[in-house]
């Protein structure tokens, strides 16, 4: 047997275990990025740091075998050369993978380590079998063993520093000995296999074999893979900071920074002042916008918001687009009076007409503002804070501005409390109906009944409708709860008819979700034949609002119950705006004149709307009903206007089931 008689040039050893590592870096330096990213784009994170990784630790290897000084020629198989180039490829891509998708414990990041490890033994191998030589190659046990336990132990050490730098995408001293390491396991590796081997003299390979010439085509081909790494590596950071990162941290329809770029901002700029202000702002019915003029007008719309708010900001802060109709202004170094002075800008800016696409467009806004550090001295704090003063500004009528107090907060709590204890009260059945009289002035006599919905609330006892009956709106639980109160209300109709108590219509209020679906009318009909109560005896309440939102298919719906036989009023007409050139396409019997106009009765200009809605309804063949009426005067007045149906605490308050029935035997004419 012949010794294989390799000897090493020390510059070019020590160039493969710089390459390796300078490959290692760059890996590293990629897949950091990989932590931040999801989806599609983490994947291309690890794809380009695999690529790096494997590229690079294969050119050690090629480089390697250009250090040592043969005393036999030797060619290579292209083919094995290329699978020894994938498998450093393919062990990276798995090992880097498991390494950024774990948890970093203990035994994911030991079975990284031995694929890594595992991985440069068998691109070492498969690079050693590529080479073609006039013998063959036979390696010592021990010494190939050491070798692996050399790749093994080092590839652990360089992925177990790993977690030190795992989200960290510049420079780290944790990373640098990480991508040490991990050079060490490839160079060490290959010298310590190759070492003690020695070849054994065999016939010369058959002349048809596929091969790569030495000396020119291998540094060719190391060369081209090197320039391989140096292009992905380049191109990647190209990606990342001039598409990717405007990707990730920017909207891209009002090219606003987005969520995460906030989060940055806020980590790496905002806190670095003693104090700001952060801005919450929400457009005041945009949705509108969107349903009738289309999402193209709605998304021109929020760029010329965008646009205004920024103008409004300047260079003293930074907006942000949350989503939808959202944004976020964080203002540094900025006093509670300078934040309500940008705060009346924006709202005076924001209502200013729009003109987009030939459509004149008005809309409002309204602002949450919490200050920093007073309100929080994390971004989560101070956002949790703007949020509740916007919801603030939002129930005192919108259009306005809000700073969070502490009473808010109280609020806000005790509002997140009854939502949770609503989700529970219909099945506790802590829900009544009250019941209001509709009184005939003229007659005397009881022609109809309201029911109205009221919360027995455990610990609050009775909870207000104007404080559950939004939350219920919001959260959806108003549907349940009307479908509750309609078989409840027909049942108790039918009982009072049968004990000769009362035989008018009792009318129940409905909400706009009642009408987002499509059986209301399989809803009520159910009622109506579970309690045997004709249709007649049923009303239904709606507002302005419902009735002009979704018109065509809220008047669908409407129809075929009037055909049903169930009755229809309009609610408190007169404050939703609507369009009185639709009211006679509404089927509609009865119009309730709002208790606002009856409390002011006394203006001329509120007795003439009455009037005049009177005259409306009597031109329609509807009836009338005024509500909130509380003195002699005011049904003297209505009677002269030739209204005679009235409601409101003169004739009766709202009353429960038993003490309705004494005030039947009591106002019975």
């Amino acid at each position: 047997m012949d010794q294989m008689g390799v000897h090493y040039n020390t510059w070019i050893v020590l160039l493969s275990f710089a390459l390796a590592a300078a490959a290692a870096y760059s890996a590293l330096n990629l897949i950091s990025h990989a932590g931040q990213a999801s989806g599609r784009i983490r994947r291309l994170w690890l794809l380009s740091g695999a690529c790096v990784l494997g590229s690079g630790m294969w050119a050690m290897h090629f480089v390697g075998i250009m250090a040592s000084e043969w005393s036999f020629r030797a060619g290579y198989h292209l083919g094995l050369a290329v699978l020894s180039l994938l498998i450093s490829i393919a062990a990276s891509y798995l090992a880097l993978w498991i390494a950024v998708s774990t948890r970093q414990r203990f035994r994911d990041l030991f079975m990284s380590s031995m694929i890594l490890g595992g991985g440069i033994s068998a691109m070492h191998y498969a690079g050693m079998a590529s080479m073609d030589i006039e013998g063959r190659i036979a390696y010592q046990p021990m010494a190939q063993g050491l070798s692996i336990i050399v790749a093994l132990l080092a590839s652990y050490i360089g992925v177990f520093l790993f977690r030190k730098f795992r989200d960290h995408t510049g420079y780290s001293r944790w990373k640098l000995y990480s991508s040490l390491f991990i050079g060490f396991a490839v160079t060490g590796m290959h010298y310590t296999s190759l070492r003690p081997s020695h070849l054994e003299s065999a016939s010369v390979a058959g002349a048809d074999s596929v091969l790569m010439g030495t000396d020119v085509i291998l540094l060719t081909g190391v060369s081209l893979v090197t320039l391989f790494m140096l292009a992905i590596s380049g191109g990647a950071v190209f990606l990342d900071r001039h598409v990717l990162e405007r990707m990730a941290y920017n909207d891209p329809l009002t090219d606003l920074p987005n969520r995460h770029g906030l989060e940055r901002y806020f980590k790496e700029e905002f806190f670095e002042l003693a104090s700001g202000a952060v801005f919450f702002v929400d457009l005041d019915r945009f949705k509108s916008i969107n349903d009738t003029l289309g999402h193209d007008i709605g998304d021109l719309l929020l760029q010329e918001v965008a646009d205004r708010l920024k103008h409004c900001v300047g260079s003293k802060g930074k907006v942000f687009r949350l989503g939808g109709d959202e944004f976020l202004i964080a203002l540094p170094e900025c006093s509670v009076e300078d934040a309500q002075e940008t705060a009346q800008y924006i709202l005076r800016e924001l209502k200013r007409y729009y003109s987009i696409e030939g459509n004149e467009l008005y809309v409002t806004a309204s602002v949450g503002i919490s200050m920093a550090p007073a309100h929080g001295t994390d971004r989560s704090a101070l956002m949790r804070a703007a949020d509740t003063a916007l919801y603030t500004s939002k129930d005192s009528g919108k259009n306005k501005y809000s700073v969070y107090d502490q009473e808010m907060n109280r609020q806000q709590l005790r509002r997140m409390s009854l939502e949770k204890d609503l989700r529970k009260a219909l099945a506790r059945s802590e829900f009544m109906v009250v019941y209001q009289p509709k009184w005939d002035s003229l007659m005397n006599v009881t022609v109809g009944l309201e029911a109205l919905l009221r919360w027995r609330h455990p610990e609050h006892g009775i909870i207000s409708p104007a404080e559950f009956i939004p939350i219920a709106e919001e959260t959806g639980l108003i549907v349940p709860i009307t479908y509750w109160m309609l078989h409840d209300v027909c049942g108790q109709n039918v009982l009072w008819h049968k004990t000769g108590v009362a035989n008018v219509p009792v009318s129940i209020n409905m909400s706009a979700r009642m009408f987002e679906g499509s059986n209301l009318y399989d809803v009520v009909e159910e009622a109506l034949t579970r309690s045997g109560l004709e249709p007649h005896f049923l009303e239904l309440e709606i507002t302005e609002s419902i009735a002009m939102n979704n018109m065509e298919e809220t008047v669908a719906q409407l129809s075929k119950l009037r055909n049903l036989g169930v009755r229809v009023s309009l609610d408190d007409f007169g404050t939703g705006f609507s369009s009185l050139g639709n009211l006679d396409e509404i089927p509609v019997n009865t119009l309730k004149i709002d208790q606002v106009f009856i409390r002011k009765s006394k203006m001329h200009s509120k007795k003439a709307i009455i009037s005049n809605i009177i005259a409306i309804a009597s031109n329609l063949n509807m009836e009338v009903v005024a509500e909130g009426v509380e003195t002699p005067e005011q049904i003297e007045l209505l009677q002269s206007l030739g209204c005679r149906v009235m409601q409101g605490f003169y004739y009766g308050r709202p009353m429960p089931v038993n003490e309705l029935g004494q005030w039947f035997i009591e106002n019975t004419a």
